[in-house]
């Protein structure tokens, strides 16, 4: 099996969205997406306690089109919509949600987080979804650590979130075929992951340091594969946690306004509008 080599390699970039300090591998100055994947933010933050969860995190906003999928690694985040659902994911759990024609929600913290304090981590990733999907019905899915399947090797530990790993399907549904992982490498460990040589496929480095594909990315690194191989290897030079994004391009023309992902700009429009008028579910918060 031919191992992918890197095409590059794209160091995070420090953003500031809404008062957060994120880090944003993508988009990037030399990569504006990798399809199906539009956007990548890492949050990782020490919460100081004394505080109120209506005081923390993303209050009410729709979405439209895609897919924001959150991977939780450490704390927890809790998530109110328009449909009614609530729930709260925590450490190695994880949140997606399907925006289909539209949903309103939040992405707070815990009670007990906001007012005791302590480390926070996760990361936010997008999904485009195809335009025979876009206007589809939206759904939410949380899916705690224990619903995940892990394959456990010597020195390495992967979580499969959605597609398949060696014979071990994820929980979460796609629109498009993907391949999601969430894995663990110790010093001195490899591993080898096997790729649909015509997936698009990264890894982002969230602590640690690995070779790959003729390069070495390390913390808040992000590495994107060439089409050249149907595997990537992996081998850590430190303990290191990442992340595996890979499916198969949709292909399609992309308009993104905010929090909506469209094929065309009349359609982000539409979007704007029934965001407006309510067309896409109206949230009222609860707290504790």
């Amino acid at each position: 099996m031919t191992s992918r080599s890197l095409k590059h390699t794209i160091a995070a970039d420090k953003v500031n969205m809404g008062g957060h300090l994120l880090d944003q591998p993508l988009p990037s100055a030399k990569l504006e997406s990798l399809d199906p994947f539009l956007l990548i933010h890492h949050w990782h933050q020490m919460l100081p306690g004394g505080q109120r969860q209506q005081d923390l995190g993303v209050g009410p906003h729709p979405h439209r089109g895609f897919s924001p999928v959150t991977f939780v690694f450490k704390g927890a985040v809790s998530h109110q919509d328009s449909l009614g659902e609530r729930a709260t994911v925590s450490a190695g759990g994880t949140q997606w949600m399907f925006a289909g024609r539209g949903i309103t929600h939040s992405e707070r913290f815990p009670k007990k987080l906001a007012e005791e304090g302590g480390e926070l981590e996760f990361i936010q990733f997008w999904v485009n979804a195809p335009a025979a999907n876009k206007m589809a019905a939206p759904y939410y899915q949380p899916i705690s650590l224990e619903d995940t399947p892990l394959v456990e090797e010597e020195k390495s530990k992967i979580w499969v979130v959605s597609g398949k790993f060696k014979d071990t399907k994820g929980a979460a549904p796609t629109y498009s075929p993907q391949l999601l992982l969430r894995g663990e490498l110790a010093k001195g460990g490899s591993v080898s992951i096997p790729i649909t040589a015509s997936f698009n496929a990264l890894v982002y480095v969230l602590e640690g340091s690995i070779k790959t594909g003729g390069g070495q990315l390390l913390t808040k690194d992000m590495g994107v594969y060439h089409l050249d191989g149907e595997s990537i290897e992996l081998h850590a030079t430190a303990d290191t946690r990442y992340i595996l994004l890979s499916g198969e391009p949709i292909g399609e023309p992309v308009a993104q306004y905010g929090p909506f992902v469209m094929n065309n700009q009349t359609q982000v429009m539409e979007a704007v509008r029934d965001a407006q008028i309510g067309k896409m579910g109206v949230l009222i918060e609860e707290f504790e």
